[in-house]
């Protein structure tokens, strides 16, 4: 049985936890015997700016650079990040976007307006889009800092793992005070998808990504 490969790009905002969902997307995949290559790009994180991640996975990765147009999964943990890196995906890919609005500096200063279209603008990117609030996930735990692992829990349904794979790597990642809080949350994440028909189709031979239900 051939091993998947795929192509997943994250996007954020300086302070979501970015980096630290792509970490525990990289540690689920090398406990699973999977070799992971991920290059980050922290941008002007502490003044709210965009922070990005590509991570591809498959039996041998060779370069950890995603081109324009060829990422399988978008995972945004805001509205207007989704739309601002939309380019990375490839015809048929799925986008998991967190319906969190952050206002970005220019909006905050009063020089430009947020979108009100965006989702319908990402609609046009792709018909697999699926819009979450993991915020309101977080929040129902109390523990807002926590949206970042649950929308891994909504992307893992995209991925060839099995849910123990993101555990055990929440597991080994976060001190031990705060795992049982992050399993809760990418269990809520997981449940926010459940059911939708989350399977992704086959890019001609680049990926064999599929739901794990």
């Amino acid at each position: 049985m051939s091993v998947p490969k795929g192509d997943v790009f994250l996007a954020g905002v300086g302070g979501q936890g970015t980096l630290l969902a792509s970490e525990v997307l990289c540690d689920a995949f090398l406990l699973s015997g999977f070799d992971v290559k991920k290059s980050e790009v922290h941008g002007m994180a502490q003044r709210g700016g965009s922070v990005t991640t590509h991570l591809r996975f498959g039996p041998k990765v060779f370069s950890p650079l995603i081109e324009p147009g060829k990422a399988d999964l978008l995972v945004a943990f805001e509205k207007l990040e989704a739309l601002r890196f939309a380019h990375y995906l490839r015809t048929g890919g799925a986008m998991v976007v967190n319906a969190q609005e952050i206002f970005p500096p220019s909006v905050a200063t009063g020089q430009e307006r947020y979108p009100q279209d965006v989702a319908e603008r990402l609609r046009a990117v792709t018909d697999r889009l699926h819009m979450v609030d993991a915020l309101a996930a977080a929040l129902s735990m109390r523990e807002v800092r926590a949206v970042n692992i649950v929308l891994v829990g909504a992307a893992s349904h995209f991925l060839p793992l099995p849910e123990e794979a993101y555990e055990e790597a929440l597991m080994a990642r976060l001190p031990s005070m705060i795992v049982a809080v992050n399993v809760q949350a990418f269990r809520a994440g997981r449940g926010l998808l459940r059911g939708q028909g989350t399977h992704l189709p086959s890019s001609g031979g680049h990926s064999s990504l599929s739901s794990r239900g």
